[in-house]
């Protein structure tokens, strides 16, 4: 029965450490857009962050590190040289992914 309870409260305390997402909230503005665009994003710590963009094919575009900083974070993001279109951009930190997709006019 101990042993049971100490596997039981062993699994909990691991799933409740391991789940916790440290970036959260991920949104872009304006989008669609021309020229270029903020991505803003929470950070639950200071990390580094690797920003990437991809096209529909899955070719990366663009990718850039960053670290961010406790509470609110933004990206700017100039279109420079792609095409108009639909991309994905993620932000990827050691222990999670988050992405969305933005469109250039």
């Amino acid at each position: 029965m101990v042993k049971k309870l100490l596997f039981i409260t062993f699994l909990c305390f691991t799933t409740a450490v391991f789940s916790q997402k440290t970036l959260q909230k991920l949104s872009t503005a304006p989008n669609p857009f021309f020229t270029s665009t903020t991505i803003k994003f929470n950070a639950t710590k200071s990390q580094p962050i690797f920003f990437v963009v991809k096209n529909v094919l899955g070719k990366t575009v663009f990718s850039k590190t960053y670290t961010t900083k406790i509470g609110s974070n933004e990206i700017k993001f100039n279109r420079d040289n792609l095409q108009s279109g639909m991309y994905i951009y993620a932000i990827r930190s050691r222990n999670e992914v988050i992405s969305k997709r933005f469109v250039i006019k």
